[in-house]
């Protein structure tokens, strides 16, 4: 059996072709990428930011803010806390736009084969 033969219970090559041009399917992987691309461009330039100066604001960096707190340990933990904050937002953003959108295609398929 080649991976494009349906197995028992699941739908063939033609439905999934046929799911991928839909405009719904369009509209799910419009809306997934318009979450998931411009927050990772925002956590990647955050990222190269911390970096950039981390190796060229020593200074800055090394700015005290609570007895040996400085400002580089802060920005740093601050990495931490923004990845948890974009991944709540983003299970957030899914259980509201991309899961229903994603259920009602695959409800749609399962329907279409019996």
């Amino acid at each position: 059996m080649t991976t494009t033969e349906p197995t028992s219970g699941s739908p063939g090559t033609d439905t999934w072709s046929t799911v991928h041009a839909s405009p719904e399917f369009a509209e799910l992987r419009r809306r997934l990428r318009g979450f998931v691309f411009p927050m990772t461009a925002l956590f990647l330039l955050w990222y190269v930011l911390y970096v950039l100066l981390a190796d060229y604001a020593h200074g800055f960096m090394a700015t005290k803010v609570l007895g040996n707190i400085n400002v580089g340990l802060v920005l740093g933990l601050l990495q931490f806390v923004s990845t948890f904050v974009i991944t709540g937002w983003y299970v957030r953003f899914a259980n509201r736009r991309i899961d229903p959108a994603a259920e009602r295609i695959r409800a749609r398929i399962e329907e279409g084969d019996r």
